[in-house]
């Protein structure tokens, strides 16, 4: 996207875990769009404090909105992975009595469902849900390289095989991350996370059940029909340097549609990991 979306009044980032929140908020008062952070305790970090803000607790259904109307907010992005939580130790508040069964609903089907619900539930409240890339479109990864080193014949083939899977498995709802090597598909993203998908391929690397030079790559790109306003796939530097324990050559996105958590970082991760990393164009990639 290369047009900043329209934004009416004070943009409300509801805020979870990770450096997201608060790269985006740097980004939009860059674009002078007035902010509000609404962020969830025990989820959000202390970082966010540096702009105008509201910690609530899981449960404080009553208090987020008044958050959002006291600071005049009819735009939102929802970012940075949370927990579900224990509904056991949720303690709602009056406006959370009231959206009940919204909330038990939440404990049930697959991420993309949840989160769809979810977008669902404010804009039936007359809110307007925008991805972090529509109100910032410099924090996606654009398509090309991005790293000094690019990917060999042996890796683009890799790639290609990557994309297919992750769009295969998505239809299920599963992950949005697959990891190849050779040909051979060594890990598929599912709840873990990317993370710790990576780790498992260290691990194999550690037992030497994979040896040699690096090879394989890893690839993020969104499940097809995903709710990406709320769940776009993310990498940053930690992604990167997990990357290079796990033995591959390099990282593949899909150009567009994956937020770079912190740019400048990453690309040098990239570059000190001697990895590749390129935004492709997956559309353009058959199934």
């Amino acid at each position: 996207m290369s047009e900043v979306t329209k934004i009416t009044g004070p943009l409300a980032i509801i805020a979870g875990q990770g450096p997201l929140p608060c790269v985006l908020a740097e980004a939009v008062a860059a674009h002078e769009i007035p902010l509000h952070i609404v962020a969830l305790r025990g989820e959000a970090d202390e970082e966010i404090e540096r702009f105008p803000h509201t910690w609530m607790k899981w449960g404080e259904i009553g208090k987020l909105f008044g958050a959002l109307e006291k600071s005049g907010c009819n735009d939102l992005v929802i970012i940075g992975a949370v927990n579900r939580p224990d509904f056991g130790n949720v303690r709602p508040d009056f406006g959370a009595i009231k959206a009940l069964p919204f909330l038990l609903g939440l404990g049930k089907g697959g991420d993309d469902s949840v989160l769809s619900r979810i977008v669902n539930y404010f804009e039936d409240k007359g809110y307007r849900v925008h991805g972090a890339g529509d109100v910032a479109p410099e924090l996606l990864a654009g398509e090309g390289m991005l790293s000094t080193k690019t990917p060999s014949a042996e890796d683009k083939t890799d790639i290609e095989i990557a994309f297919k899977v992750v769009r295969a498995l998505g239809r299920l709802d599963v992950g949005q991350g697959a990891i190849v090597a050779k040909g051979r598909v060594l890990a598929v993203e599912a709840a873990e996370g990317t993370d710790a998908m990576l780790q498992r391929c260290a691990d194999l690397r550690t037992s030497g059940r994979t040896r040699g030079a690096r090879a394989g790559v890893l690839v993020k790109a969104p499940k097809p029909g995903q709710e990406e306003r709320i769940d776009m796939p993310t990498i940053g530097p930690e992604t990167l340097r997990k990357a290079a324990a796990a033995g591959l050559a390099g990282i593949a996105v899909a150009a567009g549609r994956v937020l770079l958590a912190e740019r400048a970082a990453t690309i040098e991760a990239a570059n000190e990991n001697k990895l590749f990393l390129v935004g492709e164009n997956w559309d353009e990639i058959d199934d």
